[in-house]
């Protein structure tokens, strides 16, 4: 038998402070094999991106200490990546391994050109002179099928989307033809569709070029499309381990059962999502209802597909007979957005004046009914953030108007705008950007209360730590910062926050679609039942089809600033109309729980 490419022995890693040592991989065993791909799946702090920063020797040590063997075979040798010295180490890495980061914008160099940035690697490994490089990265540039690879070249990172950025670092991994290529979550922000993509275009790199693969991910669904072998890791130790076919078929741990179970494309609406605790707390029961309780889900939903469906409009709002819910809505519409359009300025003349913009969102007409959500789903650049926002004021519509509770808010100003804002929320798409480092997270609740004067002091106190329980958090964290928590935890201070001036309609923008699948589960579970107990309106706004059927009402589907699709979350899940729509559907990575 062959030599492994790579073999991870008994390997571990300790972050030694004087305060104290925190084990971070415990004693973990694990073959790479060339033309292999093999996925590291796990929640974040399992040791995932330990283990693969570990590979390439990028943890500062100290306070990082190793122990076991990182066996990696090259050029009929065996070396311990452990062992080799600063110098040999630059020789192997993005060499005989390359590495694809998980955010692209943050791994790209902004000030250098793209071009630029690739053919760094070429002329210091390959000892490529200047003009054999250039044309070698436009080469590769073409092979992970950017557009227009010599414009590319000449482009800075930000010119580019994030697909874009995330194909540029592939092509960065890839151009010395590594023996190796470590992804550490390379589409876990991407849209369904650039996802799919970019999972095809490793894939055929991957077999194109024999390599061995690392695929770090939480995502078991993504696994499925792209993995051989899959190893599942918690907390630093190496739970479980086997081929991708046999680990769906039969997952042996109650930790990957959790995994499977908790993704809302397995679960019908108003049902709670399961989460990882249920699981290890060793309630194999209630393992076993899931699995039933999919399994009906899913016929049920064979059969409301096998159904036939409605005609729908142009703008694909279903034409059936009126029913009881249908006319309550017409009721009790909450905001009315009507011919809505955000224009951005993209040039200027000499004199400063405006001469070309890009539309965001293009007269967009939309209702939101009180309690109800109503999912809003898209690519990135659709427009769909840019809506949510124009909802709050916090972009000025070019033209339309929005009518919440009633009244016209695009002609609020001043001090009206601002107790707009006490009745419309936003939750972020990432926490911890959106939390002020500087405050603790009980500060930082209370914040929104201080500024629109409302209650005492004292009563913000006693409010904070009811929101905070609210949310499943202990009281007593108010005096932490956010730094000390989860991405989970810091997404239900953000919750808790926006709680806290007992707002009309929350805009969720993107707020699970960064999060571990278990949290994600968590996260979705306590929207759902701050919904039902505080009767709140929700605009719900993702890329993934799936958890927006899941949470919503409705669905509305934006595609370059226009809604194209509107209906039931189930017939707009189940039965599109739109080609885009079922272009998105198409993207999402599919498995089923036997």
């Amino acid at each position: 038998m062959s030599q492994p490419l790579l073999h991870i022995k008994d390997f571990s890693v300790q972050f030694v402070t004087e305060r104290e040592t925190t084990t971070a991989v415990n004693k973990i065993s694990l073959t790479v094999n060339r033309g292999e791909i093999v996925a590291l799946v796990g929640e974040s702090g399992s040791g995932k991106s330990v283990t693969s920063l570990s590979i390439l020797q990028l943890l500062p040590s100290p306070p990082a200490s190793f122990s076991g063997q990182l066996l990696f075979t090259f050029a009929e040798e065996t070396v311990d990546l452990l062992k080799l010295s600063p110098k040999a180490l630059q020789e192997v890495r993005g060499n005989q391994i390359a590495m694809i980061f998980q955010e692209p914008m943050t791994s790209l160099n902004p000030v250098m050109r793209c071009g630029i940035q690739v053919m760094e690697a070429l002329l210091h490994h390959k000892k490529s002179i200047g003009k054999e490089a250039k044309q070698k990265t436009i080469e590769w540039f073409a092979k992970v099928k950017l557009p227009d690879p010599e414009g590319v070249f000449d482009k800075y990172p930000h010119q580019l989307s994030g697909g874009q950025k995330q194909r540029v670092m592939i092509a960065m991994a890839m151009c010395c033809e590594p023996a190796l290529l470590i992804c550490d979550e390379p589409t876990t922000a991407l849209d369904v569709t650039v996802q799919k993509t970019v999972l095809e275009l490793i894939k055929d790199l991957q077999r194109e070029q024999n390599m061995g693969v690392i695929f770090i991910t939480h995502d078991l669904s993504v696994v499925a499309e792209i993995a051989d072998r899959v190893a599942i890791l918690y907390k630093g130790e190496l739970l479980e381990q086997n081929t991708a076919a046999d680990l769906f078929k039969s997952p042996q741990h109650p930790y990957t059962q959790a995994l499977l179970a908790c993704r809302p494309a397995l679960h019908p609406k108003g049902q709670r999502l399961p989460v990882v605790a249920d699981y290890l707390e060793g309630t194999r029961e209630k393992a076993q209802e899931d699995k039933e309780e999919i399994s009906n889900a899913q016929s049920s939903r064979l059969k409301v597909q096998g159904k036939e469906q409605g005609p729908r409009n142009k703008e694909g709002a279903t034409r059936n007979e009126p029913n009881e819910k249908q006319e309550t809505r017409n009721n009790s519409v909450l905001v009315d957005i009507q011919k809505l359009s955000v224009r951005f300025p993209t040039k200027t003349n000499l004199l400063g004046k405006h001469t070309a913009y890009f539309t965001a969102v293009d007269e967009v007409s939309l209702q939101i009914h009180k309690g109800e959500t109503l999912g809003l789903v898209g690519e990135s650049g659709c427009g769909k953030t840019t809506l949510g926002r124009t909802l709050l004021r916090l972009i000025e519509p070019s033209s339309g108007h929005i009518i919440t509770n009633g009244v016209n808010i695009t002609t609020l100003s001043g001090n009206s705008t601002k107790a707009l804002r006490k009745d419309v929320q936003l939750v972020f798409q990432d926490p911890y950007s959106s939390l002020n480092p500087r405050l603790t997270i009980g500060d930082a609740i209370a914040e929104p209360m201080q500024v629109h004067g409302i209650t005492t002091a004292k009563e913000r106190r006693t409010r904070v730590a009811d929101l905070l329980d609210k949310v499943g958090l202990p009281a007593a964290y108010s005096r932490r910062y956010p730094h000390q928590f989860s991405g989970g935890q810091r997404q239900r201070i953000v919750i808790a926050r926006a709680l806290a001036l007992n707002p009309t309609l929350i805009v969720c923008d993107e707020s699970v679609s960064a999060l571990d699948v278990s949290v994600q589960a968590q996260v979705l579970n306590l929207l759902n039942d701050i919904k039902g107990e505080l009767g709140l309106t929700m605009l719900f706004i993702s890329h993934d089809l799936s958890v927006v059927r899941y949470m919503s009402d409705r669905i509305a589907v934006m595609q370059k600033g226009r809604i194209v699709e509107l209906g039931e979350a189930e017939q707009v899940y189940s039965q599109p109309v739109s080609p885009y729509t079922q272009t998105l559907l198409r993207a999402i990575p599919k498995i089923t729980i036997p």
